[in-house]
């Protein structure tokens, strides 16, 4: 009989190669899958609730493939005075993203959901946050913002502008308690919730 593995099987409910490398450095075996959900924000629904609902969906989603796993699911909203600022999906609309943005404070909401398919029930399943990442934006004038607009191209971005990338250049201050949430999945929340579910980081 072959040896039970150390950990149940871990999947990253994700198709961002930015959350599969953070994932990465957990050094923890992993899979990838791309969960296939409708993310239209609902009517009246908050910027949290959106973050929150829709990491679940995605965790939840992954999970009905692969029952018994543990499934990461995570969903980023930016927000400017309270309202949603999706993917801008063109050049002109990321300017008028970026003009709106500029000299002001944007609050990104980072929701993670851990799916654990052993649970019993739906209730026991899902462990579920929100980290709230406080980004202060460089008021830099037109010119800039179109060149570094045309660098980039972050047009599939919330907010548009790549921490990770040159979209550090047009930000002033990052305030988060948790460094890797603005980049989209939170290490620091997601190692907290992979210890509750019996992950031993340091296991030989």
């Amino acid at each position: 009989m072959s040896p039970l593995p150390p950990y149940p099987r871990l999947i990253l409910g994700s198709s961002s190669k930015y959350r599969k490398e953070l994932l990465s450095r957990l050094h923890l075996p992993f899979e990838v899958m791309a969960p296939a959900i409708d993310e239209t924000p609902h009517s009246g629904e908050s910027p949290e609730a959106t973050a929150l609902r829709l990491a679940q969906e995605k965790a939840m989603a992954v999970a009905l493939q692969a029952p018994g796993s543990l499934v990461i699911g995570s969903d980023q909203v930016a927000t400017l005075d309270g309202v949603q600022i999706g993917k801008p999906g063109s050049h002109d609309n990321a300017l008028k993203q970026l003009q709106k943005m500029r000299g002001r404070r944007v609050i990104f909401h980072t929701a993670l959901c851990l799916w654990d398919g052993r649970q019993p029930s739906q209730d026991q399943a899902a462990q579920l946050e929100n980290i709230q990442t406080f980004v202060s934006f460089r008021d830099l004038p037109d010119a800039e913002l179109e060149a570094y607009l045309r660098i980039e191209q972050p047009y599939d971005c919330a907010g548009s502008a790549k921490n990770e990338g040159l979209g550090i250049a047009i930000i002033e201050k990052i305030e988060s308690a948790d460094p890797t949430a603005l980049t989209g999945l939170p290490l620091i929340a997601l190692t907290n919730m992979l210890r509750r579910a019996g992950i031993n980081f340091f296991a030989k």
